[in-house]
């Protein structure tokens, strides 16, 4: 085997890499519609996407010349110089998307392959060009410019457009059916679904038919000169067919329009997509044929490339089959699609992404802009606009799997109609826009017309969609960098180069493997959190209260780990405990939201006879916010080289921490195990906790007077007692409204029944 042959294989390798990682990413396309509204069960919509996929693969044809001649004139270079510029382009890709899957942001796999290809073609022009002489100013007739503009510019405006008419569509739709859609399908839903279906007919068939590689030239002509009679047929044929599920079946008519769209964007990604992960390859194998042919394999111009090309239907097939079994099996895919979802769900609750001050300006520009744009229409028809868009219409759809819905069935069938027109009609005019970005941007827009981005929800998913987008740039920057720096190391180190990137790769691939198997641990550690069954009150206050026995349990463990990091002075221990402590303040946070989700569910005589609800979430992230305190000032302590704790401070310290300790543990035990809780033990080594920290405080004074403490140990030493003294009082309230639920009384709980904050003592600790 010589060097070339080498190279062909490995290029061949990373394809079946490629089209892992890219299906992991490019999953949350054709899957989160369908999953979002829950239309089916996970394996159903997985078996429908899996058939979209595998008739989508032997449309995707035409587009394989993207690669060969899309970014340069293959003419300008040698077998080996395209090797150089393949092997710098398939290893960046795997690198790429793998990164972006492990934080399970979408990204472009088709802005990563158009840049990578410019990044290394680039310099491999320029190394030519040097080599030569010539002006660098030369390197534009090495880059196929204006087809290069073309895709960068239609995958720029394919953003814009997805997402205004994503958003214009979802508002004409939800105008006609409303919220309350159940009533008003029967009277116009078999026209609507008609609509729908003939649409993605047309466009799936119709104009992706160019590229089919199994169509004949006469096959392709008929369907073009029956264009008007194939597309009057599947509407009046899918319309009388809607019509009769309505009539005669309890078949969800909205539910056969998601799945057969599912199928069509699935079949819509891989003719568009399929390219982004073996097109290279591919090229690649047809540069090393044409060289092996002519006898000249190191010399020999790549002209031949120029020439269009139909793909090997089987070679085609068996891509398809490697991404179906991605689709089944990665695990990376399902946090890529969680992303979207979150951004998009109708209902309020717990926000991945946090605010910034980008998002604020847009949240206020936009609702200034509404506003004053709200007046330029008569009152009488706002008015009626707004009774049609009335969100308290909205019922949450029923469960599928034990998980709510994250929106109906109206906005999937319109984020599938819209995504699978837009991405078909872009493969018809062999454009390869990004099919990420499109059915991102289509999602976002209908979020926005359904209110899904409410006042408590916009500035948080605002956040999140620039934090996407802002990846997509990235993704274009890195691509191109790195692919250029690739390219310049293989070129000159040959063979070695090749191996020690390789090698580089996937060490990359198996530290991010593992960095996101601690991810999905936390993920699943999180998820126990999520109360999705909320029907019954009472169930799910006990739950609830489960749910604080692990939050507690999870305290103590970071409480005595960040004192030990700190007697340690250990650094890492405490990077850990903080990390570990931004999960106790995303779980406290999630179990108030669960609260408030059971607070729904109560009678209004329930709620304004008790007070339990509000004291545990107040007590819980007091709790957690005293915990971070902790950490935080104990991780500044150690990272800014301060001194660490004297050795009576030390040991007082230690006391303090197997006494709070003890608190949580056995409270989040009683929690747990939903035992009779001892409030009265707990209150009595509440009290002698008090009473031995306000002993402490007196030998701190003490040590501050000899000047033995300096200031930072003892602001450090001070904060530590309040905040220590702050969790073991809010866990003794935890406590007893516990035991007020474990002993319903006939009276109204009281305020006052909460254990009496003592602030003197907490005053007199903090000096």
């Amino acid at each position: 085997m010589d060097v070339y042959q080498f190279g062909i294989l490995l290029l061949l390798v990373l394809a079946v890499s490629d089209l892992i990682v890219g299906v992991s990413n490019d999953a949350v396309n054709f899957l989160n519609s369908s999953i979002g509204s829950r239309v089916a069960s996970r394996r159903i919509i997985l078996a429908i996407a899996s058939l979209g996929i595998l008739a989508g693969v032997t449309f995707s044809s035409g587009m394989m010349e993207v690669a060969r001649k899309g970014i340069f004139h293959p003419q300008f270079f040698t077998m080996p110089e395209l090797m150089v510029i393949f092997l710098a382009v398939m290893l960046t890709d795997v690198i790429l998307l793998d990164l972006f899957n492990t934080f399970g942001l979408p990204t472009s796999t088709t802005v990563s392959i158009v840049f990578e290809l410019l990044g290394a073609a680039v310099m491999v022009s320029l190394i030519k060009i040097h080599q030569t002489g010539a002006s660098y100013a030369d390197v534009a007739n090495y880059i196929n410019t204006s087809k290069a503009l073309a895709i960068v510019f239609g995958i720029l405006l394919s953003v814009i457009v997805a997402f205004f008419s994503g958003a214009i569509l979802q508002f004409i739709s939800r105008l006609i059916f409303t919220f309350d859609f159940e009533r008003r399908l029967r009277k116009y839903g078999a026209v609507w679904g008609g609509v729908a279906l003939a649409s993605i007919t047309y466009f799936i068939l119709i104009k992706g038919a160019k590229g089919a590689s199994f169509i004949s030239d006469e096959t392709l002509t008929w369907i073009r000169g029956n264009t008007g009679l194939i597309l009057m047929a599947a509407f009046v044929g899918s319309a009388l067919f809607l019509q009769f599920l309505l009539s005669f079946t309890r078949v969800h008519i909205l539910k056969v329009v998601v799945l057969v769209g599912t199928f069509a964007i699935a079949m819509a990604f891989a003719a568009n997509d399929l390219v982004n992960f073996i097109g290279v390859p591919l090229a690649g194998l047809s540069a090393y044929v044409v060289a092996s042919g002519s006898g000249d394999i190191l010399g020999q111009s790549m002209d031949a490339l120029q020439q269009p090309v139909r793909s090997n239907t089987l070679f085609l097939l068996i891509a398809g089959a490697v991404m179906v079994a991605t689709l089944w099996i990665s695990r990376k895919a399902r946090g890529v699609s969680k992303t979207e979802l979150s951004l998009g769900r109708q209902d309020e609750g717990y926000e991945r992404f946090e605010s910034t001050w980008i998002s604020r300006i847009v949240v206020r520009i936009v609702g200034s802009v509404l506003s004053i744009g709200s007046h330029v229409f008569p009152e009488k028809m706002r008015l009626a606009v707004a009774r049609r868009l009335d969100r308290g219409q909205f019922r949450a759809p029923p469960e599928t799997d034990g998980i709510a819905p994250s929106f109906d069935l109206v906005r999937a069938s319109v984020n599938l109609m819209v995504a699978s027109m837009l991405i078909s009609f872009a493969t018809s005019m062999k454009l390869p826009l990004s099919t990420t970005y499109v059915t991102f941007m289509v999602s976002m827009g209908t979020s926005l017309s359904d209110q899904a981005w409410g006042r408590e929800s916009a500035v948080y998913r605002v956040t999140g969609v620039l934090t996407v987008i802002g990846g997509w740039f990235f993704t274009a920057m890195m691509a191109f960098s790195v692919s250029f720096v690739f390219a310049l190391a293989m070129f000159y180190g040959r063979a070695p180069a090749v191996v020690v990137i390789t090698c580089l790769a996937v060490f990359l691939i198996v530290r991010t493997h593992l960095f996101h198997r601690k991810r999905e641990q936390v993920e699943q550690a999180a998820e126990v959190f999520n109360l999705r069954k909320v029907k019954d009150a009472a169930a799910a206050t006990e739950v609830t209260f489960e749910h604080a026995g692990i939050l507690l349990r999870e305290v103590s463990r970071v409480f005595g780990q960040t004192l030990e990091g700190l007697f340690e002075n250990n650094r890492s221990k405490l990077r850990e405990a903080k990390a570990d402590q931004r999960n106790i303040t995303r779980w406290s946070n999630i179990i108030a939201a669960n609260t408030f989700k059971v607070l729904r569910l109560l009678e209004w005589e329930d709620v304004a006879h008790t007070q339990r609800y509000r004291r545990t979430i107040s007590s819980l992230q007091e709790i957690a916010e005293s915990v971070r305190d902790i950490v935080v000032r104990a991780n500044f302590h150690v990272e800014n080289h301060h001194a660490g704790p004297l050795e009576e401070q030390a040991a007082e310290m230690d006391r303090v921490r197997q006494e709070v300790q003890e608190i949580l543990d056995r409270t989040s035990s009683a929690l747990l195990k939903k035992e009779t809780p001892d409030v009265d033990g707990m209150m009595e080594r509440s009290r002698r906790l008090k009473e031995l920290l306000q002993e402490y405080d007196r030998a701190q004074i003490k040590r501050i007077q000899n000047n033995v403490s300096k200031t930072r140990l003892s602001i450090l030493f001070y904060a530590y007692l309040s905040d220590s003294l702050k969790i073991v009082e809010y866990t003794t309230n935890l406590l007893t409204v516990f035991q007020s639920l474990l002993q319903p009384r006939t009276e109204p709980d009281d305020p006052g029944d909460a254990p009496r904050q003592s602030t003197p003592d907490t005053e007199k600790i903090t000096g």
